[in-house]
């Protein structure tokens, strides 16, 4: 997240170098080429090669919201694997899904966690910084 922050903050649309990204926030370069890959592979990034290549969003920050980052990069956004949007998994032990207590809580948790997670863009994060530092 804080690779995609910190191509959000870019004033011009010029391509960030990885190394660049890595120097400033601190983040491993093996690891940070690997993540650009994922984020890349996803079309949230888009690289350009050569001299004055490196990283630039294919949406504005507005766009890019922390759900689809967190479920590029640990999957699922739920208590159980029987509320997951995108990797639903029935539960063993469960006899009746549409009856299950359980079941209905966590999927009130997950509703709430992903609209939240949903108004939580690369735009926001920006603003929410800017209003710290004040």
């Amino acid at each position: 997240m804080n690779a995609l922050v910190f191509i959000a903050k870019q004033k011009d649309d010029k391509p960030v170098p990885a190394s660049k990204i890595s120097e400033e926030q601190n983040i491993p370069l093996k690891f940070l080429e690997a993540i650009l890959v994922e984020l890349k592979n996803a079309r949230i990034v888009n690289s350009k090669k050569g001299k004055y290549g490196g990283y630039v969003l294919n949406y504005p920050p507005t766009q890019i919201h922390m759900a689809k980052i967190l479920r590029l990069f640990d999957g699922a956004i739920a208590l159980l694997p029987c509320v997951t949007y995108q990797f639903y998994e029935r539960c063993e032990e469960c006899k009746d899904e549409a009856t299950c207590g359980i079941r209905q809580i966590a999927m009130e948790i997950r509703n709430e966690t992903v609209e939240r997670l949903k108004k939580a863009t690369l735009a926001n994060i920006i603003e929410r910084e800017n209003k710290l530092k004040i």
